[in-house]
This record gives structure tokens, sequence and C-alpha cells, in this order.
């Protein structure tokens, strides 16, 4: 069973959707027991780190992912949630993954928010079993995780080369929405469905 962690943040839909396109079980919840229980985790979010953040705290929640042991994905913002801090507040974060989230530079390089399909590169580990770099992915965001030893994919919007994913020990983000970015998307999600 996958558990997907409900903290009053957006974007649960579609990943719930995803999950039964690929025959997952899953059940959306915000019980520390259930969540401790699951075979894998999932922590979506769309919206302000601070806010998100702050309701994750204030249900304890951030104590409970923070002693999991089984594979956990953060997508966007929690993935954002899960780095050492977060320029969108600022907030102090829950620091499993070794990166500063800040915010992209406004200028004529790029626009912002950085939204719709990009290719991803420098691609490392099992989550991207299959994928090769330069593949197309979906992102919606203002905020972005610096480049860190933690790092397992790349990007570049406008002059900026960030973290499009970070991997350490058994937790996963992806600055990108697998649920959203079609055939590349699933095969991503299969993936850590079988880790």
């Amino acid at each position: 069973m996958i558990a997907i962690i409900d903290y009053e943040a957006g974007n649960i839909c579609s990943v719930q959707n995803a999950l039964e396109r690929l025959g997952a079980q899953y059940e959306l919840t915000a019980d520390p027991e259930k969540i401790r229980r699951a075979d894998k985790v999932i922590l979506p979010g769309v919206g302000n780190a601070a806010h998100a953040m702050a309701s994750l705290c204030a249900s304890g929640l951030d104590s409970v992912i923070r002693t999991l042991r089984q594979p956990v994905l953060g997508i966007c913002v929690g993935l954002q949630l899960m780095c050492r801090s977060s320029e969108e507040g600022p907030v102090e974060c829950m620091g499993l993954l070794d990166a500063r989230v800040r915010k992209f530079p406004e200028g004529a390089d790029a626009k912002v928010p950085h939204m719709g399909w990009n290719s991803i590169g420098n691609l490392e580990g099992k989550l991207f079993k299959g994928l090769e770099g330069g593949s197309y992915v979906y992102f919606v965001h203002s905020y972005y995780p610096e480049l860190c030893p933690d790092t397992i994919a790349t990007c570049r919007h406008g002059d900026t080369l960030f973290s499009a994913a970070l991997r350490w020990e058994n937790f996963y983000g992806t600055q990108f929405h697998p649920e959203k970015s079609g055939s590349v998307g699933a095969a991503i999600l299969q993936n850590f469905l079988v880790l």
C-alpha cells in the first residue's frame, strides 16, 4: 500500500489518478501509523512552501516523515519541504536533502514561473531506470532546489541550472510533476513503486 500524505496541499487528485493508471493501491491519509506502515510514501504539493511546512508541523507529520525508512517521494513543494530551507517564506524545512530552495531571478533570460515542458539530464539511480538524458517532464514552479551532493537529475531554466531531482538514502524528490509528465512521468512513478 502507498500512503499519500494528506496535509492540505494541492495536487492530490492528479497523483491519485496517476497511481490508478498504474494499477497501484494507495490511501490518502494523515494518520501517522498508516504512514509508518505503508510500503511507499508520497508527499505531494502545490503552493506556498512556508504555508505547507506550517501545516506539516501543526499536525506533527514533519516528525513522522523524518523517521520513515521506506521509500519516500516528494513532488514539487513536497520535495522542497524535504530540503534544508526555502526562500519562499523564508522557512526552515525538514533538512532531509542537502539543498536550499531559491527563487528564480527575474529577468529577460527566462520567465518566472518556470511552467511547461523541459528536458532533464545527468540522470542517476533507479528512479530513472530505462530513461535517457534529454527526456521531457512537466514543471510549474518559481522556486528551485540548488545543485548539491544529493542531486540525481538536473534541468536548466534560462541561466539557472538546478536540481530537477534529489535523493538521500530512502528520500527521493522531483521538482517536476511526474504525474503530469506523460509516459516519462509514468515510468518514473513505476520505478519508484518497485524500489
